[in-house]
């Protein structure tokens, strides 16, 4: 082979290559598009015409609909503090009588107990010593008003006689009212004998004393009554949810003891004080107990119904959690999408309310959003 075909051969291959690099170079870009199922471009994310996503995504204009939230919270019955008393007895004595027992039904002004009393005594006693103090105070002052007119008596005399008699008069009034404040009034009755009666009607629903034993601890009570005609469902509420708490506000409630029921109840007095431990408020709702099923410590969950107000809303699925921040997909233009971060509100049923984030028209990736999610 002489030199002149050597070098014509030589081009000739390296012809050939160049051509085949030149074809394959061709050739890359559309293998390579059709291998990516989706580009990501500054602000956002496209969707290639041959990627797969695009029988897998699924989009749908946002919708703007009426929304009554909904917000759930735990609580439990308490019997109103008003129509209950704690029966303790301002004096130590022993029990000689229980006029009511637990279960029975108590009227106003009804008698509870009554105690064999020293203390009462002593307070009748006293009492009548004041009283015939007085008496005596006031005979010596009209008699030294008659001694000091005839000149026979000094002045001092009168205003020593004055004196006693202001203070015998003041400590019989101490007695009096001390008498008063235990029930009793001097002259009417057994002076050693104290009975309790009743401010309220009701029932007796606790009782922890029994006839015949001493009682002298003032602190506690031989016997609760209540009137649970009407309790109260005290609920823990959250402090973000404390704006949408009103007197009067409609509650649906759910027993735990009566579970399918469901009962009504009215929103009698939003707490003023946070307590620093749970971040909660106390809501009491009053509750119509006239069937007497709510018995004070019963577990329940109340349902609170906010106003109702205008909303855009999405599916649940279009929610795709990124670290702290919930995103959507919005559709800014055919097969391109941006990822927005929103603010969640209510959820009812499969979809859920934007509060910030979203407008009414836009689209969003409703299914298979997480296959754009970086």
């Amino acid at each position: 082979m002489n030199l002149i075909t050597c070098k014509y051969l030589v081009i000739t291959v390296l012809l050939a290559v160049w051509i085949a690099g030149c074809s394959s170079s061709a050739q890359t870009p559309a293998t390579t598009q059709a291998n990516v199922p989706l580009i990501r471009e500054e602000g956002g994310v496209r969707i290639p015409d041959i990627s797969p996503l695009r029988k897998s995504l699924q989009v749908a204009a946002v919708e703007e609909q009426v929304v009554e939230r909904p917000i759930t919270v735990p609580g439990a019955v308490e019997a109103d503090p008003a129509k209950l008393i704690k029966a303790t007895p301002p004096v130590a004595g022993r029990i000689v009588q229980l006029h009511k027992h637990l279960g029975d039904a108590v009227n106003k002004g009804d008698s509870l107990f009554t105690l064999d009393s020293a203390d009462l005594a002593q307070a009748h006693s006293d009492a009548s010593k004041a009283k015939a103090a007085l008496g005596l105070a006031k005979r010596n002052l009209d008699r030294q008003r008659e001694l000091h007119a005839a000149g026979i008596s000094p002045r001092k005399d009168l205003e020593q006689a004055e004196s006693d008699y202001t203070q015998a008069e003041s400590e019989a009034q101490r007695s009096k009212a001390r008498l008063s404040i235990l029930g009793a009034e001097l002259g009417r009755g057994n002076s050693r004998l104290y009975t309790l009666h009743s401010p309220i009607v009701g029932r007796v629903i606790e009782l922890t004393g029994a006839q015949g034993v001493f009682w002298n601890d003032m602190n506690t009570p031989i016997m609760t009554v209540a009137n649970l005609s009407t309790v109260w469902l005290a609920a823990s509420v959250q402090e973000k949810d404390i704006a949408s708490m009103f007197a009067g506000q409609t509650v649906q409630i759910a027993f735990n003891a009566y579970e399918g029921e469901s009962f009504k109840g009215k929103v009698r007095y939003v707490g003023e004080v946070l307590d620093p431990d749970t971040r909660t408020v106390k809501v009491r709702i009053a509750i119509d107990n006239s069937s007497g099923r709510f018995r004070p410590g019963m577990f329940a969950k109340a349902t609170f119904h906010c106003q109702a107000h205008k909303a855009v809303v999405i599916p649940v699925t279009a929610l795709i959690q990124s670290g702290f921040n919930t995103r959507i997909f919005v559709e800014v233009s055919p097969w391109k999408f941006e990822p927005r971060i929103c603010k969640v509100g209510a959820q009812i049923g499969d979809k859920v309310e934007i509060v910030t984030g979203l407008k009414a028209g836009e689209r969003v990736v409703v299914k298979e959003g997480v296959l754009l999610n970086d």
